[in-house]
């Protein structure tokens, strides 16, 4: 176990979790407000892409791989530093797997619909 390898991990999940979040808001809102880097291609792919995984991995009935790694390098529990046990308590909920599975598949519904009310800007060839 490496607790601070752990928190590294959750610190990195964190971030994706709010990519994924913040691209849900912030396409929409930027499309609507003429926002052009919200079009950027390698952007949107990436978003598209990790949503895909985290839908696909629900789906499946599997928890997310960093929360897998998470769990590997901290063994956790309770004796982890009461942050961290917070940011757990806002990421993790204590809901049967098929609601996760029902809600990312919707999510990821929606960022495809994304693509066709708000497409990425295609390249100019000249």
């Amino acid at each position: 176990m490496n607790p601070q390898l752990g928190q590294l991990v959750m610190a990195l999940h964190l971030g994706v979790i709010a990519f994924n979040v913040a691209g849900l808001v912030l396409i929409p809102l930027g499309a609507w407000r003429g926002w052009r880097w919200v079009r950027i291609p390698w952007l949107r792919a990436l978003h598209l892409a990790a949503l895909a995984v985290v839908a696909l991995q629900a789906v499946a009935g599997r928890a997310c791989f960093l929360t897998d790694w998470q769990d590997a390098l901290t063994g956790a529990g309770a004796h982890d530093p009461l942050i961290m046990r917070w940011v757990n308590g806002l990421v993790y909920w204590p809901l049967p797997p098929w609601v996760f599975a029902a809600a990312y598949a919707g999510v990821f519904a929606y960022v495809l619909a994304l693509w066709r009310w708000a497409p990425p800007e295609r390249r100019r060839r000249d």
